[in-house]
């Protein structure tokens, strides 16, 4: 267990395998395929390779929310629905954290959202760690019927962040939301989760401050950020969490992108927008330097990727993993 850890989280096996104070940890962004040219992924190995990705020791593996493929983004996620996947790998895995990167709370009833995700928590023996965003494609509102919603859907993300807290963690509760509807005691969403809490990191900004970010939420997970920009983020992000919850108080920061292993193992790191390219060795260097300066986690999107997945897989397992391992209670 880390020292100044939430309480509620303090023996939660999938947020102490992926987070610890001044440690960095590897994941995988489902599906663990490459696949550069195309907006979909086959799927044809998903299993093997989820599967591989654990028995290699690797931390997390996270699936994303995209309920529309919108064409001018290019990009459908993993294509399945992330809470029937990830209650699927549930049973098909032990040891590694099932994360979403990330839920659009704003496009789902929270109550569905808090129950799917308890769901899987509890077919995971508590291994669900939620990345929650407030969705930032306009095409996706109107569909949902919601565009009167867009611009003020950092409001709405907010309702179902609080609806989500207070359904999970309390039995029977009273609980108001204008859009979201009211209980008042007398109904109980069912499982809660295993270890009592949900870990819930919001994605980017989300619209929300900082301040807010970091009372509320368990984590931050960001997108790529180039190393010189790297440390003023996680100075302004440490101190809003020590502002909040005391000068030990520790919440982690993970960060997200498209990876793409080249051949040569000391080909230089490349950091373009949301991806970077690069041999291991130059890899190895950025996580080093990521992890001094209070980085905790990385989340691989091997969509990018112009090599076999399970070739990339066994490279990094063999001379990144080890310097990066992941965590235990």
């Amino acid at each position: 267990m880390t020292a100044g850890i939430n309480n509620a989280l303090a023996n939660h096996p999938g947020f102490n395998r992926v987070f610890g104070k001044g440690r960095l940890t590897m994941g995988f962004i489902l599906p663990v395929e490459g696949y550069p040219n195309a907006a979909t992924p086959t799927l044809a190995d998903h299993l093997a390779m989820t599967r591989l990705a654990e028995e290699l020791g690797f931390a997390a593996l996270w699936a994303r929310d995209v309920p529309l493929l919108d064409p001018h983004f290019g990009d459908a996620g993993q294509m399945l629905d992330p809470y029937v996947y990830l209650g699927y790998l549930a049973g098909q895995t032990q040891k590694i954290a099932l994360g979403t990167a990330s839920t659009v709370l704003t496009l789902r009833h929270p109550i569905h959202t808090a129950k799917e995700a308890a769901s899987v928590d509890f077919l995971s023996n508590g291994r669900v760690v939620l990345g929650v965003a407030s969705g930032d494609r306009p095409v996706e509102y109107p569909a949902f019927g919601l565009e009167h919603e867009f611009e003020s859907r950092g409001e709405r993300f907010r309702e179902a962040f609080s609806t989500i807290r207070a359904v999970t963690e309390g039995s029977f509760p009273e609980h108001s939301s204008n859009r979201f509807g009211r209980m008042s005691g007398h109904v109980d969403m069912l499982p809660k989760p295993v270890h009592g809490r949900l870990p819930m990191l919001v994605t980017g900004r989300s619209r929300q401050e900082l301040s807010w970010i970091a009372e509320n939420a368990d984590g931050w997970l960001f997108y790529n950020v180039r190393l010189e920009h790297l440390g003023d983020l996680l100075k302004e992000w440490n101190g809003a969490v020590q502002q909040a919850a005391g000068p030990d108080a520790f919440k982690p920061y993970a960060q997200g992108f498209f990876f793409d292993l080249a051949a040569n193992p000391n080909e230089p790191l490349m950091s373009m927008g949301p991806m970077l390219r690069g041999g291991r060795n130059s890899y190895i260097a950025f996580l080093s330097h990521a992890q001094a300066l209070g980085v905790n986690h990385v989340a691989m999107n091997l969509k990018a990727s112009r090599r076999p997945a399970r070739e990339v897989l066994y490279e990094l397992a063999e001379h990144v993993l080890p310097l990066f391992p992941s965590l235990s209670i």
